[in-house]
């Protein structure tokens, strides 16, 4: 997988290692652990998926922009899958989840590596985490037409925020940088990402 990554053009050797430190398998319904580590999305039930290796590198890459990723916020912790790579470059990882049973998942499947950095809640992504704030890097495992505000108000400064962004069909990856004379964007690959979804359950 890691090699694949880097034909593809992933070049920052930190996020290959923590690519090849965490164990896709672990993290995917047992019935799909044969297709772990083929570049493509797998579903999780509840109406998610794991993202495929090559958009988790591009964006932690991305992200990263040869830096520590300092404290982090995910959302959308889904399997854990993200948040174990995120935990080998990030000083603390913070990853929430909407979906109680899915979270309770993550945590099963994250026990088994001991993380200590890794810490999950239960909450609306829409509202960021601002107990922990402010953010040096966020990320976001889902798509929404425009950012959430709340989550721009927890980045800090020169932190960096990575988002699909738009419709269904019509996604881009957008990286969201914090400077001194504001918010700068720029737009990186089209992606399929499911719904940023309000509330909790």
């Amino acid at each position: 997988m890691v090699e694949r990554l880097r034909e593809q053009g992933v070049r920052d050797e930190r996020v290959l290692a923590a690519m090849a430190g965490v164990p896709r398998h672990m993290f995917v319904e047992e019935a799909l652990a044969n297709r772990a580590y083929e570049d493509t999305a797998l579903p999780l039930g509840f109406q998610q998926s794991i993202s495929q290796p090559f958009v988790v590198a591009r964006m932690i890459e991305a992200l990263a922009g040869g830096r520590n990723l300092g404290k982090t916020l995910e959302v959308g912790t889904g399997c854990g899958y993200q948040a174990a790579v995120l935990s080998h470059l990030a000083t603390d990882v913070y990853t929430i989840e909407r979906i109680a049973p899915l979270l309770e998942r993550a945590k099963r499947n994250l026990r088994h590596l001991r993380l200590p950095n890794v810490r999950l809640k239960h909450a609306d992504g829409n509202l960021g985490l601002p107990e922990a704030a402010p953010f040096d890097t966020i990320i976001v495992a889902a798509a929404a037409p425009v950012i959430p505000p709340a989550l721009l108000a927890q980045l800090a400064p020169a932190g960096r925020l990575m988002m699909p962004v738009g419709r269904p069909g019509d996604q881009q990856l957008v990286l969201v940088e914090k400077r001194a004379n504001g918010l700068s964007e720029t737009r990186l690959d089209l992606v399929r990402f499911v719904p940023l979804i309000a509330g909790v359950e």
